[in-house]
This record gives structure tokens, sequence and C-alpha cells, in this order.
């Protein structure tokens, strides 16, 4: 009868967990959607920076940049957006993964606890730490991209890029290098997704274009903004991998539970069974 016990224990504790497990699959799926409404109706005003920028690329302001000017890299310099939690599946182990594959000299800055965590441990070099909260408020973004624009200006570091899992559906996430600054090559980045299904590029307009209140005042903000909007979309596609990852995760947890009860209730029947059984004959036994 003890182990007829230890089984019922079992199940009781299998039955929370996966009850605990059910509530945080259905909290994940309900930010999963709004996170993903929100990436989604961010892309279009970060590539219509980015076609902005296309156009006016042969402007000699904008040339003379200083985001514009691709100068030898000697250190690079990489945002991980990682998790502040666990429980989201491979999705950070698979950041980590491509933070040991790169080879070059990098300094990193974290955005998230996990990824600071990993940074940290492995003794990688660790600029800074930040933290944004589940809403990706743009206030706290803009603090973490002047910080780095601060450091690509004084050469502290040569490039800006961001890694971080990119949300391709609600089962894929991928952890990609996303490169910032300097601006280059955006004309073909546009036309790649474009060929992805991701966005719709207009019809090239040959209107002549109006600046105000001049070329220089509207030329030297967009760069900046281009890049403040491209780190905080980035941040809005990883909180929707986040989300949807936790939500897959807590529902293969909550799947397994079913499994393991269902387990431990068949066994828990033949040993019942098994009692009985043997009551039974013991009962015959002494009656003979």
């Amino acid at each position: 009868m003890a182990n007829l016990r230890d089984i019922r224990t079992r199940i009781k504790s299998v039955k929370n967990t996966r009850q605990i497990t059910r509530a945080m699959q259905l909290v994940a799926a309900s930010k999963m959607k709004r996170a993903q409404e929100k990436a989604q109706g961010g892309r279009s005003y970060t590539f219509l920076l980015a076609q902005i920028l296309v156009n006016l690329s042969g402007q000699e302001s904008i040339k003379n940049h200083p985001f514009f000017n691709r100068r030898g890299v000697k250190k690079r310099g990489i945002a991980v957006i990682s998790t502040d939690k666990g429980l989201c599946g491979g999705l950070n182990a698979n950041l980590f993964k491509k933070i040991i594959s790169i080879k070059e000299d990098a300094v990193f800055i974290s955005i998230g606890r996990k990824g600071k965590q990993f940074l940290t441990r492995t003794q990688r070099p660790l600029l800074a730490s930040f933290e944004v909260a589940d809403l990706v408020p743009f206030h706290q973004v803009r603090i973490v991209v002047d910080y780095m624009i601060e450091k690509f200006i004084a050469g502290e570091i040569d490039t800006v890029e961001v890694l971080y899992p990119e949300f391709i559906n609600t089962l894929t996430q991928e952890a990609t290098i996303a490169p910032i600054l300097p601006i280059h090559n955006l004309g073909d980045m546009l036309v790649d997704l474009e060929k992805k299904g991701r966005i719709q590029l207009p019809e090239k307009d040959p209107r002549e274009i109006i600046f105000e209140p001049s070329v220089g005042a509207i030329l030297d903000e967009i760069p900046a903004i281009y890049a403040k909007q491209s780190v905080y979309q980035l941040i809005l596609e990883a909180r929707a991998s986040e989300h949807s990852a936790r939500m897959v995760a807590m529902k293969s947890a909550t799947d397994n539970a079913s499994k393991f009860v269902d387990s431990l209730t068949l066994e828990y029947n033949k040993a019942r069974q098994a009692a009985i059984t043997q009551e039974i004959l013991e009962l015959a036994a002494s009656a003979a």
C-alpha cells in the first residue's frame, strides 16, 4: 500500500505542475498575440525610413555623415537582446551559440538579464547592460542606442550590430545578427526583404524632394532616427519571439505532463489490481 501512496502523491504533484504550465501557456499566448501585432505594425515605419535613406543616398550632405563612413573593423560592437526570464525553450541557448561562434574581436552590450549572465559567466567583454520593459517603451530603447552611437562616434567600436532572435513564425525563431552602423547596402536589404514577402516596396517617385527647414538639418537627423527605430523594431521582434517560444515550451510541458499522468494512472491501477488480487489469494488460502 505504501507503493500506492507514492504513486498517488506523484500523480497529484504532476497534475499541479500541469496546471501551472497550462496557466503559463495561456499567459504567453496572450502576450504573444499582442507582441506579434506590435512587431508587425512597426515594420512599415522602419522600412519606410530605410527607403528614405536609400532615396537620399545620393545627397552629398548624407555621404559625409559619420554613420555612412565605412572604416576598418578592429572591434565589433554587438548588442545582445535576450530574455529576462527562462522557460522559453532553446531561444537563449541559440543566441549564446551564436556568440560563441564569433571569432573576431568584439565587445558586447546586453539587453536582458539572461544575456548579461552568460556574458559575465563566460568572461566576455561587457561594455554595459540594460533592461527594457516587456512593453518596450521607446524612451528606454533610445537610452541604449544613444550609448551605442556615442561609443561608435568616439571610435571605441567600429560597428553597431544587434544579435536577436528573429521572429519567423510561432514555431521558428532564428538567432540573427543585424548590422545597424555604419549604414550601407540598405537597398539590397530592402530588396531581399521584399523577396521574402516581409515588405512591399513602393514604386520610385521621380519628383524632386523639397527639404524643410533645410537639407542639412534633415539629413543630420534622419540617420540617427533610423538607427533608433531599427533597434526598437528588433527588440519588438525579439519580444514576439520570446513569447512565442515560451508558449510552445509550456504547451509541450503541459502535453508531457498529461502523458505522464496517464502513465502513472496506469501504473497505479496495475498496482492496485495486484494488491487486490493478493488480498483475495490470502483470504482464499486462510479459508482453506
